[in-house]
């Protein structure tokens, strides 16, 4: 088993280069297959949920929609406690324990799916639980920030997110894959609707194992989670995780404040959700829930008596710092828009582009299928996967002339994409052959994603420059907390202007948030006398 870091300080060359590097990237590397797996847990409710529509699963669309939603709002809620892991638990006790929990949402998916008669309270549990995997962000990207040196802060926290990121294209890959062939055992189904992958459409009438979609992640977690115990390290330095002692008692610390965090997600969750699917039937707005529940959890953890309620205390500190809510707004941009598009893509492809909109009595229709309309499947993996894969690159390129300046550069080029997207969304959407449009909605909608991507890198280069080595970690936990509920709210802005018939609108409201971070960077970062120039 590796062993615990008491001295480290990446910022000395000749301790860098003596065994800091290789230490660094080790844990780097175990890090990232764990991320890659809490992506794909969290987010597979978007591709499940399809399959059981398409296999007839007794549940209304709009019952099985919350399940994504459960799992959007829970990961990120669950990004706010585990901010404040690292210090308090140590990295290897946090990303082994955290990864692990996650065995605990994909079996239980894989057992409930096997049953059709399972009653909706308990796939919602399931997706309440698969929350685990996006809170895992937060401290993973905590966690790397503190091996490596300023120098390459935008390449090695571009390659954990970027790569981890990649759980969202893999899964949307994998699934539908593994889901053809019984390598799990089990009773298979019959689709009684076409379905699809990333060869090809599958026809009804065809054989399926759905619940392999819970199973495949449980394989592939279980060697994860023994290379995180035996192969990555706690850094008990002064400025990291000081007064960790034992992993039992670090574990405590962890299960008790995610226990705060899934509490206050399912209020808020009960607070939106209509009655028929276990919600108070308030159904408040989103914009009035979401600032409720990150106040309350962040109260919540403050109120934790002793030494986590000391240690949150001197965490909190972030909060005084007038960087943090500047680049809390402009990782929002990044990573929010990044992740919610991942989300609501494949939706976008099949309401817009898979039913041929045709006017009848003077009322426009919308329910026609489009047997000219691509594959949403086939499709949505495709944008996830760019912006995932360029991410490193964004890093890399602001390690060179600086992450305020690229981030510069690419929030005009969403701007200027999001606003071309919209443009084509609004054609097709009139039109009763929208295929015509699909073209140029897929190039811009990829060169969107791809400005997601490199932005997420950017703005990581300036984290790590303009907050000093204590602050940095928590500093990109926090930011990753809030961006995260992006996972939530881009697909419910997209469901309430697609039921208006105007999605377009939708890009609207992105692009003009857009033009206000680049104000917001600008102020900060770029103009004559900036608070930090270019970092």
């Amino acid at each position: 088993m590796a062993k615990d870091l008491y001295e480290w300080d990446p910022e000395n060359e000749v301790q860098w280069n003596a065994e800091g590097k290789k230490i660094a990237n080790r844990n780097l590397w175990i890090s990232i297959p764990a991320l890659l797996c809490g992506f794909a847990v969290w987010l597979y409710w978007g591709i499940i949920t399809v399959q059981m529509i398409n296999l007839g699963y007794p549940f209304e669309k709009s019952q099985l929609f919350t399940l994504a939603a459960i799992a959007g709002l829970t990961g990120a809620t669950l990004r706010i406690p585990s901010t404040f892991f690292i210090r308090l638990a140590g990295g290897r006790n946090t990303i082994f324990l955290t990864t692990a929990l996650l065995l605990i949402p994909a079996l239980g998916t894989g057992f409930l799916l096997q049953n059709p008669d399972t009653p909706l309270w308990k796939f919602q549990l399931m997706a309440l639980l698969s929350g685990i995997g996006g809170g895992n962000f937060s401290a993973s990207m905590s966690n790397i920030s503190f091996f490596f040196p300023k120098k390459v802060q935008g390449y090695s926290l571009g390659m954990n997110a970027g790569l981890g990121n990649f759980g969202v294209t893999t899964m949307q890959i994998v699934i539908p894959l593994v889901m053809t062939v019984g390598m799990f055992g089990g009773t298979s189904m019959t689709l009684k609707a076409t379905s699809g992958t990333l060869i090809g459409k599958i026809p009804a009438g065809t054989e399926t194992f759905l619940h392999n979609a819970g199973f495949i992640w449980a394989a592939i977690l279980i060697p994860i989670v023994i290379a995180a115990w035996i192969g990555m390290n706690n850094i008990k330095a002064e400025h990291v995780s000081p007064n960790i002692k034992g992993p039992m008692g670090a574990f405590a610390k962890i299960l008790g404040m995610l226990f705060i965090g899934f509490v206050t997600a399912t209020f808020g969750l009960w607070l939106m959700l209509p009655a028929d699917v276990g919600g108070s039937g308030m159904m408040l707005s989103k914009w009035i829930v979401l600032p409720i529940v990150v106040v309350l959890t962040v109260f919540a953890l403050r109120m934790i008596p002793g030494a986590i309620g000391q240690s949150l205390k001197h965490q909190y500190q972030i909060f005084n710092n007038k960087h943090t809510w500047a680049m809390t707004i402009i990782y929002t941009m990044t990573f929010g828009s990044f992740i919610g598009y991942a989300v609501a893509f494949g939706l976008a492809i099949k309401v817009i582009f898979g039913f041929q909109h045709i006017m009848v009595d003077g009322i426009m229709t919308h329910g026609t299928p489009n047997p000219d309309g691509p594959s949403a499947l086939m499709f949505a993996w495709t944008g996830p996967f760019i912006g995932a894969l360029i991410r490193p690159l964004g890093g890399m390129i602001s390690d060179k002339i600086g992450g305020a300046k690229v981030t510069q550069i690419i929030s005009f080029i969403m701007v200027a994409s999001a606003l071309g997207v919209a443009y084509f969304m609004k054609q097709a959407y009139v039109s009763a052959t929208p295929q015509d449009y699909f073209v140029p909605f897929l190039i811009l909608f990829l060169i969107l994603f791809a400005a997601t991507g490199i932005g997420n890198g950017s703005t990581f280069k300036t984290i790590a420059v303009v907050f000093d080595k204590e602050q940095a970690g928590p500093v990109l936990g926090w930011t990753a907390a809030i961006a995260a509920y992006g996972a939530f709210i881009i697909p419910k802005v997209f469901g309430e202007q697609i039921k208006a018939t105007t999605p377009e609108y939708a890009l609207y409201g992105f692009a003009a948030f857009y033009v206000l971070c680049i104000i917001i960077n600008w102020w900060f970062y770029l103009r004559p006398n900036a608070y930090v120039k270019n970092p």
